[in-house]
């Protein structure tokens, strides 16, 4: 007990005996060799006094600055200017100015960047007498603020160049341009829901023989570069089935067969497709759809009546190996305008309230007096997907077909 007892005296004795020596520490050591800089100077400006820190940071001899220099005078150009304009009018208004960021001259003509806090001090009158200014280094912090802007131009860069990839991907999964249909027009659209991701939906219009014409829209599940490749796969099955077996019920047949062969297992992929035929005939064209899953094409007529023309019973192509597909067919006469779209549009947000846009408003929407046109169509809907702002959170795209009207002609 007892040597516990020294061994706790022998400790107490040693903290005790530091205390003599830290009181020896005087303000003024203090003062002078503190971790940051302290400079007084008289109202305008001129330097009173300094400590040693300060003038370490800087290699000035005391007597250089003190009643020959104003703090002006150690500020960088732009510094001397944010003083006399935003600084001296703040410390006379309201006293104090704090967490400044200025930049010093050194005395061999390098940038000390400083955070400054500046107070009057006023006499038993009132009368502003002192300006004391803190003076803190922050070339560790400029250093850290320069690596994150370095490091955020750097994201910024990736981030453009990431994007520039999937345009151009993006771009190879649609055609450059469509073709001309005899007697019809033609017009499409597609709007991407973000400029960093590459989406999955398709459109595609292409001539076969005996002057009929294969054309189809779809949406193939998930995003990114794997998307990416079903959908090439997807556009490349359609084109050659479509020339194998013109039949549009057989093509989407044919194309769920490769995916099945393709995407088996724990990843499989799958889509919605409307595959149509159309033949252009005298005063308008005959068309035939099928679809997989897709949601209902629509069919404005010359009257302005829109109706939807659906494939009951078609299932989603992939998905199953033994999917069953329907058609229907229709004709378009002059004036007539059919458009394929995919559910980027009717699941978008609506500014008001946030619902999702539904394929009657859709319907709605195009609603006409009178003819319109595949151009005109598919310009009203980009305009409509526009004022959706980031409330469309799926890629879209469009395809219309039309008959010009006998009025137009």
């Amino acid at each position: 007990m007892c040597e516990a007892g020294d061994a706790d005296g022998s400790s107490e004795d040693t903290v005790g005996d530091a205390f003599p020596a830290l009181l020896e520490d005087s303000a003024e050591d203090l003062y002078e060799h503190a971790p940051c800089g302290y400079l007084s100077t008289l109202m305008d400006g001129t330097i009173a006094k300094i400590n040693t820190t300060l003038l370490g940071w800087l290699g000035h001899r005391r007597e250089e600055l003190v009643g020959r220099r104003r703090f002006a005078d150690l500020l960088t150009v732009g510094g001397r200017i944010y003083h006399e304009t935003h600084i001296a009018p703040m410390l006379a208004m309201h006293g104090e100015a704090g967490g400044l960021a200025l930049e010093l001259r050194t005395a061999g003509g390098t940038r000390l960047p400083v955070l400054v806090t500046s107070t009057v001090k006023n006499g038993a009158d009132g009368t502003a007498q002192l300006i004391r200014s803190t003076i803190f280094d922050a070339r560790d912090r400029r250093a850290y603020e320069e690596e994150l802007l370095r490091a955020r131009r750097q994201a910024d860069l990736e981030r453009d160049r990431a994007r520039g990839l999937a345009a151009i991907l993006q771009r190879t999964l649609l055609p450059p341009a469509l073709p001309a249909v005899p007697g019809m027009e033609v017009a499409a659209h597609y709007h991407p829901a973000s400029a960093d991701e590459v989406g999955g939906d398709f459109y595609d219009l292409f001539p076969l023989t005996g002057g009929t014409w294969g054309f189809f829209l779809g949406d193939v599940s998930g995003k990114g570069a794997v998307a990416a490749a079903v959908t090439s796969l997807v556009r490349y099955t359609l084109r050659a089935a479509a020339v194998y077996d013109p039949d549009p019920v057989g093509v989407l047949r044919n194309l769920n067969t490769v995916l099945n062969q393709e995407f088996r297992g724990t990843d499989p992929r799958y889509c919605t497709v409307v595959y149509g035929s159309l033949t252009p005939e005298a005063g308008g064209c005959v068309i035939t759809l099928a679809g997989g899953g897709h949601p209902p094409s629509l069919l404005i007529r010359a009257a302005g009546t829109v109706e939807f023309v659906g494939t009951p019973g078609g299932m989603l192509v992939g998905a199953v190996p033994d999917a069953r597909f329907t058609k229907v067919g229709l004709r378009l006469a002059p004036g007539d305008t059919l458009l394929l779209y995919s559910d980027g549009l009717t699941e978008a947000r609506t500014s008001s309230g946030r619902a999702r846009y539904s394929e009657e408003e859709l319907r709605e929407f195009l609603r006409t007096p009178a003819p319109t046109t595949a151009p005109a169509v598919t310009a009203a809907l980009k305009g409509l997907l526009t004022s959706f702002g980031d409330g469309v959170e799926d890629d879209t795209a469009l395809l219309a077909l039309s008959i010009p009207s006998e009025t137009a002609s």
